[in-house]
């Protein structure tokens, strides 16, 4: 177990409050206390996944797993609840019987097949070796061949629900997944009883009881207007899949900052809370920060930017904006539209660059600077002028989840000389990211629905020069939340309302949240600058992400293929063993 975290030096005060937040991200859950009176978190604690996320091979039994593929264990989730939530209340020092509600977020979408119960068919033991009976993340891609067949078919038959996604439903989202499911392992699709997002799963481990969240529903799960897809289309996709929507998808739905139940005897004793208190419906780790940004008016788009990045903002109007990820009428709050956009990579794209690209006196340098390689890169580079590398990039190394909705689309450097330095293309991928960003923002604001105010949260927040890159490339001001846990206490503000210490999500976020107003400002001669770089970054947007070229997806079959006939995995082992075998020899050689 990872705890970190925060131990409070509050006092608590007799008659007060309490609620708990839990924030289930790609690789670990985190727990927070929150004061109901005024927001003020008093302490958190981490748990890491044990099995983190399965992209190569599965833990059970080993099996190789094929390109775009990305599984977790759904029995890790609830290690959180039995060690997080304890350890953070013990760490705030308050007295368990005075917390009221427990709320929960998670990523999305990320479905599991469970049985009747809730029962996850990766806990049977004769489905423990099959990869399709564990939770898909969100950042599972491999069913990008079934969205593309669920688009095909809708726009064939102008289904009235596509312009509510932009014109494009994403491979990372419920059908799609369900789709590959039922057509690669029918077996498991068969046996299942519920294809479930995990934000539901997990709460109903909490209370015994299943309720799915509207939020993920809308976005994720293609419910508009009470209705999901019509048996007809599902059969025109596969006959077998006619029943997906009545059978394995459609149940009760719970609003955001509802109680979705009481917390039952069972999860009582994991987390060390009293039995009975609420529980709210579950929700997505995007939206649910929202009041916790104090971003919930009409025309206040929220960045919440970590390994991806997801855009969500209100509206007191409904339009269609091509490439975003959907419009819920109450996805955030209730009674606005709630619209959502992202970019598939951004934390992790600059993970991958320094783990796999980056020599390796580099990271000895930042070690003896005492700080990451991150900041060591940043630290070299901030001072060059705008354009002076000579290099832009495209942000897809994870697929274009906005506003193209394409992950066949993959990463792109161009403008590498001989004398190009690492740090130099560090630079370009953090300004790719901002390029996307605005991407979205320009396509929110030519559909109708502007942009007024600019709000960051998340773990790259740290980063200050990405924040001013940021600020320059969009040209707007750009706010910051204050938490530093930004999911987690959206979190507890719901779980806050679910009590009824409120009377709605917006009110509780008013007292509840916080924001630094216009922490960074354009500069206006680097935002000229940018104009030009980002005149170039569109120009390849188009012409890669169009249909122009479709080298990118062509490529990526071709990736397919040669795996299929072979073993990526163990022959880049033999290969790492033979080098090992020719490095000792050599060693032993020259002792001779």
């Amino acid at each position: 177990m990872s705890s970190s975290d925060s131990t409070s030096t509050a006092r608590t005060t007799p008659g007060e409050r309490y609620v708990v937040g839990v924030d289930y991200g790609t690789l670990s859950g985190r727990a927070v206390v929150v004061r109901v009176s005024d927001g003020r978190e008093l302490a958190s604690a981490t748990r890491d996944y044990p099995h983190a996320v399965m992209d190569t091979t599965l833990a059970a039994g080993g099996a190789l797993l094929p390109p775009e593929w990305a599984l977790q264990v759904p029995a890790d989730y609830v290690q959180v609840l039995k060690t997080a939530v304890p350890e953070a209340v013990a760490k705030a020092g308050i007295n368990p019987a005075d917390v009221i509600g427990i709320g929960t977020d998670f990523t999305a979408c990320t479905p599991l097949p469970v049985l009747a119960d809730g029962t996850p068919l990766n806990e049977l033991p004769e489905y423990v070796e099959r990869p399709h009976a564990y939770v898909k993340l969100w950042k599972h891609h491999a069913a990008q061949g079934q969205a593309d067949r669920i688009n095909r078919l809708a726009a064939e038959r102008n289904e009235r629900w596509l312009p509510r996604y932009g014109g494009l439903i994403s491979s990372e989202w419920e059908f799609a997944k369900g789709l590959q499911l039922l057509e690669e392992d029918p077996e498991l699709y068969n046996r299942m009883d519920h294809w479930v997002e995990a934000a539901d799963w997990i709460v109903w481990q909490l209370t015994g009881s299943y309720v799915r969240n509207a939020c993920t529903a809308g976005y994720k799960g293609i419910l508009q207007d009470g209705e999901l897809p019509s048996r007809d289309f599902l059969a025109a996709l596969n006959p077998d899949f006619a029943d997906f929507a009545d059978s394995k998808v459609a149940h009760e739905i719970g609003q955001l900052g509802d109680m979705a139940g009481t917390l039952s005897p069972e999860a009582a004793a994991w987390t060390g809370l009293p039995q009975g208190i609420a529980v709210a419906v579950g929700n997505v780790d995007a939206h649910v920060t929202a009041p916790a940004a104090q971003a919930v008016e009409p025309g206040q788009m929220l960045a919440i930017m970590g390994t991806s990045t997801c855009h969500v903002m209100n509206a007191d109007v409904l339009v269609e904006v091509p490439g975003m990820c959907g419009v819920v009428d109450g996805g955030i709050v209730s009674g606005l539209y709630g619209y959502e956009a992202g970019q598939s990579g951004v934390g992790d794209i600059f993970a991958w660059y320094v783990k796999n690209q980056v020599p390796g006196h580099y990271h000895d340098a930042a070690d003896r600077a005492g700080v990451s390689v991150h900041q060591y890169l940043t630290d070299l580079v901030s001072g060059q002028p705008v354009g002076a590398h000579g290099l832009v990039a495209l942000d897809w190394h994870s697929g274009n989840r906005s506003v193209l909705v394409d992950h066949e689309l993959s990463g792109l450097i161009i403008g590498a000389t001989l004398t190009t330095r690492p740090e130099e293309i560090y630079r370009a991928l953090l300004e790719a990211t901002a390029f996307g960003t605005r991407k979205i923002v320009e396509t929110f604001n030519a559909s109708g629905v502007p942009v007024k105010e600019f709000i960051v949260a998340g773990g790259l927040l740290k980063n200050q020069f990405l924040m001013q890159t940021y600020s320059n490339i969009l040209r707007m001001p750009i706010s910051t939340i204050v938490s530093e846990q930004g999911p987690a206490l959206g979190a507890a503000i719901h779980a806050a309302v679910a009590a009824g210490a409120y009377p709605d999500v917006r009110a509780a976020g008013a007292a509840m949240g916080q924001v630094n107003k216009n922490v960074y400002v354009p500069d206006v001669d680097a935002a000229d600058a940018y104009d030009a770089l980002y005149a170039e970054y569109s120009t390849l947007h188009d012409y890669f992400g169009r249909g122009a070229n479709d080298v990118m997806k062509r490529l990526k079959g071709m990736r397919r293929e040669a795996l299929a006939g072979g073993d990526l995995t163990r022959s880049t082992s033999a290969a790492a063993s033979t080098i090992e075998e020719r490095s000792s020899s050599a060693k032993g050689n020259m002792h001779e």
